[in-house]
């Protein structure tokens, strides 16, 4: 039976006890911050320290696959940039995978210069690694989380499909380079870049695919609100020299970032009631900065530069 360091809901203690974990029962239980779709949970036993993390939602309306998660979850632990797995239990909606003693990122973090050679090189073991079973393109992620939004009748943040032109210039734009995909976590917001203090870990991978790998740079800067100059240095530091048509790319990737994940934000406002937390705040203040980006005037000159060689 599980010994906890903090009042845990007896129905946590009952899942606890059915997870197989090395060294035997849980010893100690600790729940972790972070997570809207998931409970996480740093579990100690004798033989070591476990997180395990709990679905908080099935997930389906988000198009999370939990079999994916696990595969890719897999792939990049076999890259060295992801924690190791040490159980799946899909009946139970549970994941076991290794505690790693780290110190995760914020925003602060990444505003920093010096740390964003060191997300790169992160980036780069990743996209590295084995490929994941499947494919994560924004644009028709964006498309399916429409189509649920508008079929449930769920909140639509005002003029949101007055973009959708844009979009479809940005997705034809970007078809005209287009250098093929590669295993990416497509959220690495800061809390899923750990610091081991030699070197980062990247974690979470409900919504990863092969994509493109300037989504997941542009993701990165989109989701943190970083200066345009820091997507830059982060573009550069990943291909080793500085290419204007993929810095290009990566912050029109990361503008259909933010277009997309209001999306999201609109489907758990509406659909979620499980989790206490404002959605459709979070979704509007990306949809707030999207905007501005669609209707800054330079969007024009972005697809231009996306599109030709250097």
């Amino acid at each position: 039976m599980a010994v906890s360091e903090a009042p845990v809901p007896p129905e946590l203690l009952d899942l606890l006890d059915r997870v197989p974990l090395p060294g035997g029962g849980p010893r100690s239980v600790e729940e972790l911050p972070g997570g809207l779709t998931n409970r996480n949970y740093k579990v100690v036993t004798p033989a070591g320290a476990y997180v395990v993390r709990v679905q908080a939602s099935d997930g389906a309306l988000l198009a999370i696959d939990r079999d994916a998660e696990h595969a890719s979850s897999l792939a990049a632990a076999a890259a060295g940039v992801g924690a190791p797995v040490h159980a799946y239990l899909p009946e139970l909606g549970v994941l076991v995978v290794e505690y790693l003693p780290t110190r995760a990122f914020t925003e602060a973090d990444l505003r920093d210069p010096a740390n964003l050679p060191r997300v790169a090189e992160a980036c780069r073991r990743l996209h590295a690694g084995p490929r994941f079973p499947r494919d994560f393109d924004m644009f028709e992620v964006q498309r399916r989380y429409l189509e649920i939004v508008r079929e449930r009748g769920f909140r639509l943040p005002a003029r949101y499909l007055d973009f959708m032109p844009d979009a479809a210039k940005i997705r034809k734009c970007l078809a005209v380079r287009a250098e093929g995909t590669v295993p990416c976590n497509n959220d690495l917001l800061p809390g899923n870049i750990l610091d081991d203090g030699e070197r980062l870990w990247l974690i979470d991978y409900e919504y990863a695919g092969n994509n493109d790998p300037c989504f997941e740079l542009g993701n990165i800067w989109s989701e943190s609100a970083l200066p345009p100059g820091h997507l830059e240095e982060l573009v550069t530091a990943y291909y080793g020299r500085r290419l204007r048509h993929k810095i290009a790319r990566a912050r029109l990737l990361g503008l259909m970032s933010k277009y997309g994940w209001t999306l999201w934000a609109a489907i758990q406002d509406g659909a979620n009631d499980a989790i206490d937390f404002d959605f459709w705040s979070w979704g509007m203040e990306k949809y707030e900065r999207a905007v501005a980006e669609f209707t800054g005037g330079g969007l024009t000159d972005l697809m231009n530069e996306a599109a030709r060689s250097d």
